[in-house]
């Protein structure tokens, strides 16, 4: 009894599922998907590739806005829709610092370094502008979000002056590609570095316990000593960090930045993400390592929509449909459903 329960209330059984699931459908139509080659870049370097490297690759930017948008959905109970716009922002900033008054510099005019410190400052104060609204005015995260979600690509192309810089020194470009050398993208290592933080966090703070505790019941906290208005805003600051480092990725791929395209709908992806690692969206419990899985299947289902060369403007409705199945599926209620199925059509053996 004790191991039916443990499957059907497990969070990760969902994303797992849905990972098979999409596995066994590429093996089955087109096993080349599985094919890894070791080739050479423009520069001569040895690198990898295939689509499950484009899964890690691009499903790191999304894994790394999963740890944000988690902690946000689990202390509001509602979800940053800014996202992709801040990230506008922050790549903007990267630029503008590197760039300096030149959209087109021979050298760059700071460190790499500090103009990512920088872009870290500024997406943690838009973060937190969105969580005062939130935690101290009481607006409904979405609402507040909306400001940003409608602005932030002006903002960011006004801080280079609607310019699109180009950043030549071929350095800048390892952050969102390849390190000389290592085969595997950087994206997948810096991705890394965020989960392995954010769970000694979880691990060796009370930041989880407090995150969840608010989200259940804000009152309730504040009884026990929480201050909830102040772990709803540390969530929001914590986003605006995770969104600097994908904005950094973001523009070091391409070594320039397009305000209207660039993280377009990413914030939708990040939500399914948390949504499909079985989180409840209305607050509360929440599981990170679920949340960080669920972003790689998110990518992993788009690479393979792209692969059987699906449209891109028709690319959103056929994501839609299986993400609402898999999201339905990992419901607690669809999840009370199936186990109550199983202990009717599986007999009760273990009770002697």
């Amino acid at each position: 009894m004790a191991s039916k329960k443990f499957v059907f209330n497990k969070q990760l059984l969902i994303p797992l599922a849905a990972l098979v699931v999409l596995a066994l459908f590429n093996l089955i139509v087109d096993p080349s998907f599985f094919k890894i080659t070791l080739g050479e870049n423009s520069t001569g370097d040895p690198v990898l590739s295939g689509y499950l490297i484009t899964i890690l690759d691009y499903g790191s930017e999304l894994a790394i806005l999963a740890i944000g948008m988690t902690l946000v959905t689990a202390a509001s109970g509602g979800q940053d829709i800014s996202v992709g716009a801040t990230i506008a922002i922050a790549g903007s900033v990267i630029l503008r610092v590197l760039c300096g008054t030149d959209s087109r510099p021979d050298e760059l005019q700071a460190p790499i370094i500090v103009a990512f410190l920088v872009a870290c400052v500024v997406a943690m104060l838009f973060g937190a502008f969105n969580g005062i609204l939130v935690a101290y005015f009481k607006i409904q995260p979405m609402v507040a979000t909306l400001i940003l979600f409608t602005a932030g690509r002006s903002i960011a192309a006004w801080i280079n002056n609607n310019e699109l810089p180009i950043i030549s020194d071929p350095k800048f470009s390892y952050y969102g590609g390849y390190i000389p050398g290592v085969p595997i993208p950087t994206p997948f290592f810096i991705a890394m570095i965020c989960v392995i933080v954010i769970m000694l966090v979880l691990k060796f703070t009370t930041l989880g316990l407090y995150t969840q505790a608010v989200g259940i019941n804000g009152s309730s906290s504040r009884l026990n000593g929480i201050n909830p208005q102040f772990i709803k805003f540390l969530a929001f600051v914590i986003l605006g960090l995770c969104v600097a480092v994908a904005g950094l990725i973001k523009v070091s791929r391409l070594s320039t930045i397009n305000y209207s395209v660039i993280a377009k709908d990413i914030e939708m992806d990040a939500i399914l993400a948390v949504a499909l690692g079985g989180n409840a969206l209305s607050g509360g419990k929440f599981n990170m390592t679920a949340s960080i899985l669920g972003a790689y299947v998110i990518q992993f289902l788009t690479t393979t929509l792209y692969k059987m060369n699906v449209n891109s403007e028709a690319l959103s409705a056929y994501k839609a449909v299986v993400v609402i199945a898999l999201v339905v599926l990992s419901t607690p209620v669809v999840r009370k459903k199936l186990s109550q199925l199983w202990n009717k059509i599986v007999p009760k053996k273990e009770v002697a």
